[in-house]
């Protein structure tokens, strides 16, 4: 009977442990969804007001091949 109750407390505690674990995630790609709103907002904003010559946006880098071409 002990056994069977400890197993009973367990197996709670893991659903209990996944549980928290999906809540995480679900936050997690929550916040990344936001983030990723408010880059795509603040990008299509830049296009359409006014911007410096180069046309750049602060804090971005210009895109570079990963790998250099061969000659």
């Amino acid at each position: 009977m002990f056994e069977y109750e400890l197993q009973q407390i367990r197996s709670a505690e893991l659903i209990r442990e996944a549980e928290h674990y999906r809540q995480v995630r679900e936050a997690r790609r929550a916040r990344r969804a936001a983030a990723h709103d408010a880059t795509t907002a603040t990008r299509s904003a830049s296009k359409e007001g006014e911007q410096d010559a180069e046309g750049s946006v602060p804090g971005h880098r210009p895109r570079r091949l990963r790998f250099p071409r061969a000659a």
